[in-house]
């Protein structure tokens, strides 16, 4: 199971610095203007053989009087309270400051293991700059740069000491189809799920948000076992405004890291938006087998321009899901609703699918005989054999003289062929080049 780490403090201490560092990306925009980072951000990283989920918060400031600062500060103490660990960045270069100590009592009401470090300490020459920050009772500081590097793996040596490595699933839950119902707030999750298992489990509103924490739902149908997780609504974390709302993207993910297929449940009336899109990426990298179900179909089926304008999108903004079953419905009258169980154990057998080597290297003999690997100058990229490594997704290893020439569409024609060859076409599947 994936760990959370939150990062968080005042405004324009490094802490999205930190967060690229950690998630070798560029993802969080940074700049030397406090207040840039007002949404969380969040990435999949591995450390020491410790999944993470790192979170870059907005600055928190208690001082301010923006109109968006109360979004931000609901967002922070949302990452604090479903974090597993929290690092708590200052600045050296300003020296304590008031709103550390606010947040330093914060912190401790959470009760959260803390790590406190103290950033833009380029080497051991400027640490004697931590000495202020012991006046808010820690015992423990972390002298850092975020931009350079030092003291970063000292730093986060200690953060995963005591987290769980991953861990192999149990083994009563193998046999179990383990399947997370996602989407933005509103779209009839509740309801769907309500449908296929014929009676009022949930409750079911047409206010957006009303499933405030994720629902488990355990049943069986003749001799197969299903796990429903039902989640809060994934809406656009600017919009999360109020310090009431208890709406959590932390808890979304975490389910997502449970699951073995997502379901993405789509608006057909409203149309696809860049959210959907969003939440679909989110289960895609994270390498789950997805289920793209258009609800509402009913009210849209009608309406040839719509139907036309919703398919094509999805063909276009979707198309990095290719390989995800698309199914029209509406859990309001139960159209299309009884095929789901049809597909969900269609698409979990493919994700569990192992396939002997001798197969896959047949498959991979006449990949490459149709179209062989484009050369590189005077260099030739040569392909050798292919092993399959792991299920859930299905991957494979493919030894080659110089995997650094594979070129990425080259990679994507192997994917695309390895789906189409191996009936793996409705999972994702992940191939690795090792050199031989």
């Amino acid at each position: 199971m994936t760990s959370f780490i939150a990062i968080v403090g005042r405004p324009n201490v490094g802490k999205s610095t930190l967060f690229n560092r950690l998630s070798r990306s560029r993802n969080a925009l940074v700049d030397d203007q406090p207040g840039v980072t007002r949404d969380r951000l969040y990435s999949a990283v591995r450390w020491e053989d410790h999944p993470l989920t790192i979170i870059d918060t907005g600055g928190f400031d208690e001082s301010g009087d923006e109109p968006l600062l109360d979004g931000v500060r609901s967002q922070v103490l949302k990452a604090i309270e479903e974090a597993d660990r929290v690092i708590f960045m200052t600045d050296s270069r300003d020296g304590l400051m008031p709103g550390d100590r606010e947040m330093a009592n914060l912190l401790r009401r959470s009760e959260k293991k803390l790590f406190l470090a103290v950033n833009k300490i380029d080497g051991p020459e400027q640490e004697r700059l931590v000495s202020d920050f012991y006046a808010l009772g820690l015992e423990k500081l972390y002298p850092i740069s975020a931009a350079h590097g030092y003291g970063v793996v000292s730093l986060m040596e200690d953060v995963v000491a005591d987290l769980p490595a991953a861990e192999p699933e149990e083994r009563e839950d193998q046999g179990r189809i383990r399947v997370a119902i996602l989407g933005k707030p509103n779209v009839g999750k509740s309801s769907l799920i309500n449908r296929i298992l014929g009676f009022e489990r949930l409750l079911v509103s047409e206010l957006p948000g009303t499933t405030r924490d994720s629902v488990d739902i355990l049943f069986t149908v003749g001799e197969k076992s299903y796990l429903f997780i039902d989640t809060a609504g994934i809406r656009r974390k600017a919009r999360v405004k109020e310090k009431i709302e208890k709406f959590s993207m932390i808890k979304a993910l975490r389910n997502l890291d449970r699951c073995h297929i997502a379901v993405i449940v789509l608006d057909a009336l409203e149309g696809l938006t860049d959210q959907d899109v969003r939440i679909c990426g989110y289960a895609f990298e994270r390498g789950r087998a997805v289920i793209l179900a258009v609800n509402k179909w009913d009210l849209v089926k009608r309406d040839p321009e719509k139907r036309k304008k919703l398919g094509e999108s999805l063909d276009l903004e979707m198309g990095f899901v290719s390989f995800a079953p698309r199914l029209n419905l509406s859990a309001r009258t139960g159209e299309g609703v009884n095929r789901l169980l049809e597909v969900f154990d269609h698409v979990f057998t493919q994700f569990s699918r192992r396939i002997s080597t001798p197969a896959v290297n047949k498959a991979l003999e006449e990949i490459v005989q149709k179209k062989p690997p484009p050369r590189t100058g005077r260099a030739h990229l040569k392909l050798f054999y292919a092993t399959q490594t792991g299920v859930r997704p299905p991957t494979f290893a493919i030894f080659a003289n110089r995997p650094d020439l594979l070129h990425f569409s080259y990679h994507r024609y192997l994917i695309n062929q390895f789906r189409e060859r191996l009936g793996l076409d409705q999972t994702p599947i992940k191939i690795i080049f090792k050199k031989k």
